[in-house]
């Protein structure tokens, strides 16, 4: 009994002795892929470290002195709804990348933007700021926006005398009239929308507008209207405001429906009183 005790232990024995290398390597192997692994990781942070800080401070000087001066009005006054770089918060205002310095120019110049509240429609008001300040700004607003992202651009110079008021009328009645109506009054939409009038426009916003497409306007595109017939219709409005009705009263200048109801009222008011008259008499 003795004996073959002996030799089992003697066995036992050698098989831990040649199990007991296996486990080391597989230890070995595991600890070797474990540093191997946070080495890995040590190095990805620290490129990510060193590369990030310097393309944030490239990004930052390849701002221009009036972006700069933008970026520093975004900060204060718009990045609460736009948030950071500009780039948008749900529920509060839409991502500016990509609408460029033409659609700063129309919102700001025009008083929607900063805007009060969420609503069906922003409505023009009176703009944040006044005087020779709200066109410095919104050019700043505009650099930086544009710089940020890129964009639709308004021309160096927008002069409405350039323009064919006769082609204007033409080309406003047939892609602008069926919202704006035949006098550029405005016109209702559907779900609480609607077209603005364009009585307070000013040359500059109503191109900024057919370059961008604000809420529900379609966008203008340089294939669609040209620069120049842009300025045709941007003469032809304007050409309107100045018109003094020299034909007696306008009546909005809604066009025939309204003209054909007034003389409808008026003929049947006169016929009504014509009918009692002659009746008193006889």
């Amino acid at each position: 009994m003795t004996t073959e005790t002996g030799k089992g232990g003697g066995l036992t024995a050698r098989m831990r002795r040649l199990a007991a290398p296996r486990r080391r390597g597989k230890a070995a192997r595991r600890t070797g892929a474990t540093i191997r692994m946070l080495a890995a990781l040590v190095l990805a942070g620290g490129l990510y470290v060193a590369v990030a800080p310097a393309t944030q401070a490239a990004d930052a000087a390849t701002l221009s002195r009036s972006a700069e001066d933008g970026k520093a009005l975004f900060d204060q006054n718009c990045i609460t709804c736009h948030g950071r770089n500009a780039q948008g918060v749900d529920g509060k205002g839409p991502s500016l990348i990509g609408v460029g310095s033409a659609s700063v120019e129309f919102q700001v110049t025009s008083g929607r933007m900063p805007a009060a509240r969420q609503e069906a429609q922003i409505p023009r008001k009176r703009p944040f700021w006044s005087g020779e300040e709200l066109q410095q700004n919104a050019d700043s607003l505009g650099q930086y926006i544009q710089e940020l992202g890129g964009g639709p651009q308004l021309p160096a110079t927008i002069d409405a005398s350039q323009g064919d008021v006769a082609n204007g009328g033409a080309l406003f009645r047939v892609n602008c009239a069926s919202c704006h109506a035949f006098s550029a009054g405005g016109g209702a939409l559907s779900s609480g929308k609607y077209a603005p009038g364009l009585e307070e426009a000013t040359d500059r916003q109503m191109y900024a507008a057919m370059l961008t497409g604000p809420q529900n306007m379609p966008v203008f595109g340089d294939n669609q209207l040209s620069p120049q017939e842009k300025l045709d219709i941007i003469a032809y409005v304007q050409g309107m405001k100045s018109d003094q009705d020299p034909g007696g009263w306008g009546l909005g200048r809604f066009g025939p429906v309204t003209e054909g109801l007034a003389i409808f009222l008026v003929g049947i008011v006169a016929l009504v009183f014509a009918t009692l008259w002659i009746a008193g008499k006889s």
